[in-house]
């Protein structure tokens, strides 16, 4: 059974870093989309980023582009994000997901964020930017 867990999240004050952590386990494709969404109160869930397993390809959404880097570690199966310069509008219940494919539909999902590419989610963690 494929499953995703997150950690990490927090209360942190604008400004500050914190790391998210996405391990997986169950998954069986060489081909997947990691990608990180989120979704603050009211609003709809948007993507974040997002990598490839097959070629480690980062993708940003423009409003965390130079803050947030997305990792990985193939040895522990984790996806790792790390925000940093962190804003009061970064608040909100952060997802991790998969989504799997051939290479070329892979990097399509990281591009487009569609929720709908990916086929599993985790529980989410709650970030919260305060002073």
């Amino acid at each position: 059974q494929a499953q995703l867990v997150e950690s990490g999240g927090g209360l942190v004050q604008p400004g500050g870093s914190l790391r998210l952590s996405c391990a997986a386990s169950g998954f069986t494709s060489d081909y997947h989309g990691i990608g990180w969404f989120r979704q603050a109160p009211g609003k709809e869930r948007e993507g974040v980023s997002c990598i490839t397993t097959n070629n480690g390809a980062t993708y940003y959404a423009d409003s965390v582009k130079g803050r947030f880097t997305i990792s990985r570690d193939n040895a522990k199966n984790t996806v790792y994000l790390q925000m940093n310069s962190l804003k009061p509008e970064d608040t909100g219940v952060y997802y991790c997901a998969s989504g799997a494919g051939g290479a070329a539909s892979v990097q399509a999902m990281c591009v487009l964020f569609r929720l709908n590419d990916f086929d599993y989610w985790g529980q989410g963690t709650q970030v919260t930017v305060a002073s």
